[in-house]
């Protein structure tokens, strides 16, 4: 495996790697990896001659009174895992590194991005766009893996390359839950054991509107929202939302819709969480 911390060694790799003819596969990262982003690799694997990892926690996609500086990080963990999943190459510049320091350009996605998490945090995807943008050009990959536990993330990304004309295929993969069904993310290890047994409950909620949404069909919606509320709530967490969407538009259902995202952001303790659940509506 290549370790690369500047640009100018990735994207000259990146064309060279263009050059020979061979696939590249691209795997986005904040770092603090666990099974969730290694299925990402996997995938990855599967499809590419070579994949690229990234390693970067960008600040830019983080609101001034949010966790960048007590982020979970641990480059020798992150780089041993990628070795054992055969990655090729892992890019772990430094913040310097990714922006100047009188940077002042963003990518803006202004529809998709407006709704649940775009509204708890403004920043948060300009950022992601910004920052995956940037990596797109420096590792030029012909498709990119990224996890539907941020569905909306997914979504939005799909939306920047359709309308800009990156010419890399976005390839969604699926949300990986731990084996109580909490889904995995970097900042579980903050929850206390109490939490994290807590925290259950958003899964189970969005379970139990699933099941009532594929019976009862979007009409129930706002039935769906506020008995997930009312029992996440009665577990001890703090709603930021509850909400089903249509997956193409990210606004409410219509007759139209064929597909509904039925997401919910949760606070236990300090520890924000998403988990989501994509439903056929008939």
């Amino acid at each position: 495996m290549i370790l690369f911390r500047t640009k100018a060694e990735l994207a000259r790799f990146a064309a060279e790697t263009k050059r020979s003819g061979k696939v590249i596969g691209l795997v986005p990262t904040m770092g603090y990896l666990h099974a969730g982003h290694m299925s990402l690799v996997d995938t990855a694997r599967a499809r590419a001659d070579v994949v690229i990892v990234t390693l970067f926690v960008n600040p830019t996609q983080f609101g001034p009174t949010e966790d960048l500086d007590r982020y979970p990080r641990d480059f020798e963990r992150d780089k041993k895992m990628c070795e054992e999943h055969k990655v090729d190459v892992l890019f772990a510049p430094d913040t310097h590194e990714m922006y100047a320091s009188d940077s002042s350009t963003w990518i803006e996605e202004l529809d998709l991005a407006k709704p649940l998490c775009g509204a708890s945090r403004p920043a948060f995807y300009r950022g992601v766009t910004t920052v995956v943008g940037k990596l797109f050009h420096l590792a030029q990959p012909d498709f990119a893996c990224f996890g539907l536990k941020d569905a909306q993330q997914c979504f939005v990304i799909e939306r920047m390359v359709r309308d800009l004309d990156f010419q890399v295929e976005i390839v969604p993969c699926p949300l990986v839950r731990d084996e109580d069904g909490l889904a995995l993310s970097s900042r579980n290890r903050y929850l206390s054991a109490d939490e994290r047994k807590r925290a259950l409950s958003i899964h189970q909620a969005l379970v139990a509107g699933r099941k009532t949404l594929e019976e009862k069909g979007f009409s129930a919606l706002d039935e769906i929202c506020r008995t997930a509320i009312n029992s996440i709530t009665a577990a001890g967490g703090r709603v930021d939302y509850v909400e089903g969407l249509d997956r193409a538009t990210m606004k409410a259902p219509t007759a139209e819709s064929r597909e509904i995202l039925l997401a919910a952001a949760v606070f236990f303790g300090t520890t924000r969480l998403i988990d989501n659940e994509l439903v056929q509506v008939k």
